[in-house]
């Protein structure tokens, strides 16, 4: 107790600081998930708070980041789309996958998963969070224009025929569902759509056009209309914030620029008493738990969505353990990845249970933290218990916030998280593939491969995509070394090992050595298949030199045994040197030893195998 009191006048005013700085952010990223302010304010008390209590980073300030909520993005908008457009109906499903994603985490990091986190390839995460930064980029464009697609009419009015049937085919579902779908008057049926008024239609077209405007794709082809139909003021409330957050660095970094943006340009609006957009209104009081995650569960909602909560809860994880390096280095401390992830899960989860965003780590708050004197998890609880004081206390005025502040904020955001280290060293990295006349580099296809599909069709397929190309290459660059130093040759055009020197000359065009350097693995058994066709037919012996191959995998295990088997046929004896011992076990349990290879036909040392090959006389 007395440790943590004697940092506490450091943590007060490094929580007090990081959880300013996650305010304006808090509502932004809230804002352009689809939940709400109140979402991204809940998430950032919740993760903040618990993960820092539970967390393994003693400087962390955790809660909703650009990645985490990207992809947040795509959970909300798939699940609303299941519900017909209904937020209301969709959310217990939403905050479900949100609930799983965090208990993922908490089992990733009772799995001991935190220590392979970094093992993730570079131009994956590189090309991932350049996306991001262009997806927040371009969403927010059609807010920062004040331009609403489900508010323009013109826009909606195309959508009604499509709402109608929409209507129409859920009406035949509910029935089909029932058991009361009768073919032969649609009685139940036409009573049930003359129910149906202008008004739903009307608001099932709105949610149509909306959807069809939503994402990259959806705002690049409304942005034209966006500009015919611009609010001038909205516009220049975005561009505002804009400038002051670059501009008011430059005058100082105590004070963050974003909250200063956020104050200035919200208190000019509203003291003038402009006409803007102000964001949805957050709910006053203390936020209470959503336990229609529970009453109203059903497998089935969230079935589709499991591998999205694995990629929510594993993006969590190398969002934060990042973080956590980022912090080891300011410190001089060493972070504990595992226990790091068990507290973002806890946060994430119980942020879940009360409506919040997902979060992770996040850099910049955990910097800000950290040069503020923030030294213990203290700094983190404080954080959270700031916002919730601001919640409790200023929800009201938070509500009056112009909707194109935050806009702007996000903007900038997203500029700051595209990864430029990875694209300034696009040039410079080396062209490793050749594709005809072109040379290319592997590290570059993937970076933009996942770059182009996360910005232009899924972010979770398009990391899985990624992770599967960079593996693919890897292995093949393993195998083409593996082959190249492995190469099959006679005695006499192979460059010989220090042992073989005094081989004698008259057994060189009998005998053939293969020398195995490096793991017979799937990614290197094509060469080492050509084995047997590569021995003339005067060769009445082959060693096998295994002393450089500490591992066999079951494809190199079973290219092992199509070998022998394949020389076996040609009645070549094989003898074996220096076998070592995970390789030996794999060829034991399939019976290559002794089956193929008798234990008198294994040698410790090239000289006992050339011993043995001249006292049996073989050629």
């Amino acid at each position: 107790m007395s440790k943590l009191f004697s940092n506490f006048r450091g943590d007060l005013l490094g929580g007090v600081t990081a959880g300013i700085v996650a305010l304006p952010l808090a509502l932004a990223f809230g804002v352009s998930s689809g939940l709400g302010p109140s979402a991204g304010l809940y998430g950032a008390i919740f993760i903040s708070f618990f993960a820092a209590l539970f967390g393994g980073t003693s400087t962390q300030i955790s809660g909703p980041t650009a990645p985490m909520t990207a992809v947040s993005m795509v959970v909300i908008a798939g699940i609303i789309a299941i519900y017909d457009g209904s937020v209301e109906k969709a959310l217990p499903a939403i905050l479900l996958v949100f609930l799983l994603a965090g208990l993922f985490q908490i089992g990733l990091g009772l799995l001991g998963i935190g220590r392979y986190i970094r093992y993730i390839p570079y131009p994956v995460v590189s090309g991932f969070m350049t996306a991001i930064g262009v997806i927040i980029i371009v969403t927010q464009i059609l807010p920062a224009l004040g331009y609403y697609p489900r508010e323009d009419q013109a826009w909606v009015e195309p959508f009604k025929p499509q709402a109608e049937e929409l209507i129409l085919e859920n009406i035949l579902r509910e029935e089909a569902g029932e058991g009361i779908l009768v073919l032969e008057d649609f009685e139940e049926t036409i009573a049930r759509a003359s129910k149906i008024t202008e008004q739903t239609i009307a608001e099932e077209a709105r949610i149509l056009a909306a959807k069809e405007a939503s994402g990259v794709m959806g705002a690049i082809k409304i942005i034209p209309r966006a500009l015919d139909n611009m609010s001038w003021l909205e516009l220049i409330l975005a561009l505002a914030t804009i400038f002051i957050i670059y501009g008011f660095k430059r005058i100082t970094k105590v004070v963050p620029s974003t909250l200063v943006a956020l104050v200035v340009v919200s208190g000019v609006a509203y003291g003038f008493n402009l006409d803007y957009r102000t964001i949805e209104q957050i709910p006053e009081g203390f936020p209470m738990p959503n336990l229609e995650i529970f009453t109203q569960f059903k497998v089935s909602a969230i079935t589709p969505f499991i591998f999205t909560a694995l990629t929510l809860a594993l993006l969590g994880a190398i969002d934060s353990l990042l973080t956590s390096v980022v912090a080891d280095n300011m410190t001089k401390t060493k972070h504990n990845p595992n226990k790091e992830l068990v507290g973002q899960g806890i946060g994430n989860s119980i942020a879940a249970i009360f409506g919040g965003l997902p979060g992770a780590g996040a850099t910049i708050r955990t910097v800000v933290n950290i040069n503020s004197g923030g030294k213990t998890r203290l700094s983190g609880m404080i954080a959270g218990l700031l916002l919730l004081i601001i919640l409790l206390a200023m929800g009201p005025v938070a509500s009056k916030i112009p909707a194109a502040v935050l806009a702007g904020i996000l903007i900038t955001v997203g500029i700051a998280v595209m990864d430029y280290k990875g694209l300034r060293a696009i040039p410079s990295l080396p062209k490793d593939i050749t594709l005809g006349p072109l040379k290319l580099s592997s590290e570059v296809i993937i970076m933009l491969v996942v770059l182009v599909l996360s910005t232009f069709w899924n972010l979770v397929y398009a990391v899985g995509i990624g992770l599967v190309i960079a593996s693919l290459m890897f292995m093949k660059r393993i195998g083409d070394l593996t082959q190249i130093r492995s190469d099959v040759k006679s005695l006499s055009r192979e460059v010989a090992w220090a042992d073989e020197k005094n081989f004698p000359e008259a057994l060189k065009e009998e005998v053939f050595i293969k020398h195995l350097k490096g793991p017979l693995f799937f990614g290197s058994t094509s060469n080492f298949l050509q084995l047997s066709k590569q021995i003339p037919d005067t060769a009445k012996t082959v060693i096998i030199r295994l002393g450089r191959t500490q591992y066999m995998d079951q494809s190199g295990l079973y290219a092992m045994e199509d070998v022998l088997q394949e020389l076996r046929k040609k009645k070549v004896m094989v003898l074996f040197v220096d076998v070592l011992d995970q390789p030996r076990y794999m060829m034991e349990r399939i019976d290559i030893i002794p089956d193929l290879v008798p234990p008198e036909h294994i040698f410790e040392t090239f000289d006992e195998c050339v011993a043995w090959i001249r006292d049996n006389n073989t050629h």
